[in-house]
């Protein structure tokens, strides 16, 4: 009864048992990789062995070879009830025959094998620049994961061009048939490949990277923006299409590249560690200027994050019709963090102001009654 064929594939009988045991093949696999896994991955442990970077594809590569033994096994299977047909004859029958498309079991064997090792050759060439790029002193992961990522794409489009030449499709014939529709999607996905080239502009030039503090221009270069504002945020991933970034409010966002190619973008961790900071303060006319300016000076050195190697400036900006403008100048370290020390700064030179009897100004007016 289980040997009763089902149906026909060509010369090749296929009953119940063909599917049993294909059914079993590959359950078994997939539970023997598990196994596998999880006993290498317990051993790996117990021998304080870590799977990063070249070990961990070296891993994965081992495990899933049981999957090439499964497939064939599971080729072995269907000469259960095939036994007048040779295994060439078996492997090589068409299933698929249309005009010049022809897909049979060897096909579909070659097309896995293709794919296997794009996916080999991919890991390896991960590894070696990964081993490449790590041996810098100054190493980038992100410079890292772009040669990976665009080697990956090359590595699987060539795949697959590959993969249409043996079934027997002609790729000339395929690209000047849909010159039309190539064109429709690349004018629609545009955009996208905008950001794409942004993306590796970016991870290549290295003057936006993973961690840095920016400040970035809210404003459109059109300006239809109204009411935008700079604000800062921290880069936590950059990506070919988008960059993950973290505002002070601990809020994620996720940009399109461009924006920080083709806006004005301050990188506050380019090139110093410090930067330049204002403090603004509005005195009351007749205030001893003198006393004002050491009060702000104490306020800023009385800090931990200002630095003592570069001067502490307060200068007077200007007589403004409300009172004395004075601008208190310091250097500190580009922190995430400077607008709450700044906060503190000003809650100091509240206190001083107050202890020495020097007066903050606040707009007045006079009302003459002419009666």
């Amino acid at each position: 009864m289980l040997s009763t064929t089902l149906f026909k594939i060509g010369p090749f009988n296929i009953c119940i048992w063909n599917l049993v045991f294909l059914s079993i093949i590959f359950l078994t696999a997939f539970v023997l990789r598990r196994l596998l896994s999880r006993f290498l991955k317990k051993q790996l442990k117990s021998n304080n062995i870590h799977l990063e970077g070249r070990r961990e594809t070296y891993f994965k590569l081992f495990t899933q070879s049981v999957y090439l033994i499964a497939l064939y096994f599971a080729v072995l299977s269907f000469r259960f009830n095939n036994r007048d047909i040779t295994f060439e004859e078996f492997i090589k029958y068409n299933l698929v025959s249309i005009g010049s498309l022809k897909i049979s079991l060897y096909n579909v064997i070659l097309v896995a094998v293709i794919f296997l090792s794009a996916k080999i050759i991919s890991s390896v060439y991960k590894l070696y620049i990964g081993k490449k790029h790590r041996a810098k002193v100054a190493y980038d992961p992100g410079v890292e994961y772009v040669y990976v990522q665009i080697a990956r794409y090359i590595i699987y489009t060539l795949a697959v061009l590959l993969s249409f030449n043996v079934i027997g499709l002609n790729i000339s014939l395929i690209l000047t048939g849909s010159v039309g529709l190539l064109v429709g999607i690349g004018l629609g996905l545009q955009d996208v490949f905008k950001d794409t080239i942004a993306g590796i502009v970016l991870l290549l030039e290295g003057n936006i990277k993973v961690g840095d503090i920016v400040e970035i221009d809210a404003k459109s270069q059109t300006n239809s923006h109204k009411g935008a504002y700079n604000f800062v945020a921290r880069i936590i991933k950059i990506s070919f299409r988008t960059t993950q970034i973290q505002t002070k409010e601990g809020n994620v966002l996720i940009i399109p590249n461009t924006h920080l190619t083709q806006q004005q973008v301050e990188n506050w961790s380019h090139s110093s560690s410090f930067s330049m900071f204002t403090i603004h303060a509005l005195i009351e006319y007749g205030s001893n200027t003198v006393l004002a300016t050491e009060l702000l000076k104490t306020a800023a050195l009385g800090h931990p994050i200002v630095s003592r190697e570069e001067p502490v400036i307060v200068r007077m900006s200007n007589f403004s019709e409300n009172g004395i403008e004075m601008e208190l100048i310091f250097w500190a370290e580009n922190s995430w963090d400077i607008g709450n020390y700044k906060s503190e700064i000003r809650f100091e030179i509240d206190r001083l102001f107050r202890e020495n009897q020097v007066h903050f100004a606040y707009p007045t007016r006079t009302i003459i009654n002419k009666a």
